[in-house]
C-alpha cells in the first residue's frame, strides 16, 4: 500500500489552523527557532523489519490482520510510516528472518518510497531450519570451536547480504551465558567471543562498522556473556576503531542510569547507536516513552550536549533504530507512537538553556540546575515536531491520519485478515 501526498495534503488543510496556533504560541518562545527545526526535519529513526508484525511472549501471540508475509510488503509498510511522520526513512533487516533474494530489487522499491537501508542484525541466538549444529549452549562463545565457527560465519553471510543492500553497519546481540553457576568458566567464554568477533571483524569492509550489543540476562537467568556496558565496551576497544557499543533501553537493570553510560560512551567515542524502546520490569519493548519519558528525555539531554561538544551531526553520526515487540497493538500505530515519542524527547533537549545549566552546574546550585532541565521537558513541544514533518511534506498528526486513512482496514482487504509476518 502506498499513501498518496495529496490525501496527507487533504487532512492537513482541515487541521491547519488549530496547528498554526498552538505552533505560534511555543514557537514564540524557542530563541533558535530555524535550528530546531531543522534539526528535527532531518533526525530520523530506522525501523526493524521484524517491528512490523504483531509480536508476542513466550506464552503466546496474537497475530494481528493485514500482517507483511514478505519482505516487500514490510518494505511498503515503513514506506506508510515515512510517508506519515517524514522520521523513518530506513529499514533494519534481521537476518535470516528477512533475507533480501533480490538485492537490486529491494533497494529499488526502498528508494520508491524515499527508504534505504540501515544495520543489518545477525540471529545466533536460535537455531534456524536445517542448521548444522545447535545454539542451544551459546554461539560466539561456545565450548565447540565448531559452533562458533558456524555463527562466525553466519555474520560474515549478513555482512554480504547488508553489502548488496549498501547497509554499512553490523548488528550483533547475543543470548550466550548461562543459566546455572560451574556451567561455564567466565574467562574463557568471554576469550572466545572475542576471538569470534575479532574474525568478524576481519571481514568487516573498509567503510563498515559493528555494533556490540549487551544485556544483562534473559534467556540466560546466571549469567550473560556480554552482560553490560563495560564488557562490550571492553570488547569494542579490543576490536578496534570500527567496533562500538550498541545500548538498548530496555537491556538494563532496573535503577540503572542509562543516561550516565551513554554521556561515557558518547565520550568515549564508542558510543553506535541505540535500540529504542521502554520498560518497566525488564526487557518488556514497550513503546518508547510509555513508561518513563522523563529518562528518555535525560538521555537526549546527554546525547545533544555531548554530540556537540564534539561537533557530531545529531541525524547521522550514531545510529537510531526501534526495537520493541507489541502483542496488542497495531504494529504501525505502535512504531508512530514510538518515533512521536522520541522526537519530543529530542525537541525537549534541544530547547535547555545549555548556557544557564553550566552556569548552575559550576555555582553547585542544584535547584536552578533542575529547573532548567525540567523547564524543557515540561514544554509540549509537539507543535515544533509537527511543523517540522509539515515543511517535509509528512502529515501534521500521523497517527490521526493513519486512523482517518484506513490504512490497517486497506491492508486487510489487500493481504487477509490471518497472515502472519514472516521471521515471528
Amino acid at each position: 500500500m502506498k499513501i498518496e501526498k495529496y490525501k496527507i495534503d487533504e487532512l492537513n488543510s482541515e487541521a491547519i489552523s488549530k496547528h498554526q496556533r498552538s505552533f505560534e504560541y511555543v514557537a514564540a518562545d524557542v530563541a533558535n527557532l530555524d535550528s530546531v527545526l531543522k534539526k528535527l526535519g532531518a533526525f530520523n529513526i530506522a525501523i526493524p523489519s521484524w517491528a512490523l508484525g504483531t509480536g508476542g511472549t513466550r506464552f503466546g501471540r496474537f497475530s494481528g490482520g493485514g500482517e507483511p508475509r514478505s519482505l516487500e510488503e514490510k518494505i511498503s509498510d515503513v514506506g506508510v510510516i515515512h510517508a506519515l511522520n517524514k522520521s523513518s526513512n530506513s529499514i533494519s533487516l534481521h537476518i535470516p528472518w528477512d533475507i533480501p533474494d533480490n538485492a537490486s530489487e529491494m533497494k529499488a522499491l526502498a528508494s520508491q518510497l524515499g527508504l534505504h537501508f540501515d544495520a543489518v542484525n545477525s540471529n545466533t541466538f536460535q537455531d534456524q531450519k536445517d542448521q548444522k549444529l545447535s545454539y542451544k549452549f551459546g554461539s560466539l562463545h561456545h565450548v565447540d570451536k565448531a559452533v562458533r565457527k558456524q555463527a562466525v560465519e553466519h555474520n560474515i553471510e549478513v555482512i554480504k547480504y547488508g553489502k548488496e543492500l549498501d547497509s554499512k553497519a553490523l548488528s550483533v546481540w547475543l543470548s550466550d551465558g548461562s543459566n546455572f553457576p560451574g556451567q561455564l568458566n567466565f574467562r574463557q567464554a568471554f576469550q572466545n567471543t572475542l576471538e569470534s568477533l575479532q574474525e568478524i571483524y576481519a571481514a568487516l569492509p573498509d567503510d563498515w562498522k559493528v555494533w556490540v550489543e549487551y544485556k544483562p540476562y534473559e534467556p540466560n537467568f546466571y549469567s550473560t556473556t556480554i552482560g553490560d556496558w563495560g564488557q562490550s565496551y571492553l570488547l569494542a576497544s579490543k576490536l578496534g576503531p570500527k567496533a562500538s557499543t550498541l545500548v538498548d533501553l530496555g537491556h538494563h537493570l532496573q535503577g540503572a542510569n542509562i543516561e550516565q553510560i551513554v554521556s561515557l560512551l558518547l565520550m568515549e567515542g564508542k558510543l553506535a547507536g541505540f535500540h529504542f524502546n521502554d520498560s518497566k520490569y525488564g526487557d518488556d519493548d514497550l513503546t518508547v516513552g510509555s513508561i518513563n519519558p522523563y529518562q528518555l528525555f535525560l538521555i537526549f539531554n546527554e546525547l545533544v550536549e555531548g554530540m556537540d561538544a564534539k561537533g557530531m551531526d545529531h541525524a547521522t553520526s550514531i545510529g537510531w533504530m526501534i526495537d520493541a515487540s507489541h502483542n496488542v497493538k497495531d504494529p504501525i500505530e505502535d512504531l508512530l507512537q514510538s518515533v512521536q515519542a522520541i522526537k519530543i524527547a529530542y525537541a525537549q533537549a534541544l530547547l535547555v538553556d545549555k548556557t544557564a545549566l553550566i552556569a548552575a552546574q559550576n555555582n553547585n546550585d542544584v535547584a536552578l540546575a533542575q529547573e532548567i532541565l525540567q523547564q524543557a521537558y515540561r514544554t509540549d513541544v509537539r507543535p515544533l515536531i509537527a511543523e517540522a514533518s509539515y515543511r517535509s511534506g509528512g502529515a501534521l498528526d500521523p497517527i490521526a491520519a493513519y486512523r482517518k486513512l484506513d490504512v490497517r482496514e486497506n491492508l486487510i482487504k489487500e493481504r487477509g485478515l490471518k497472515t502472519v509476518a514472516t521471521g515471528l
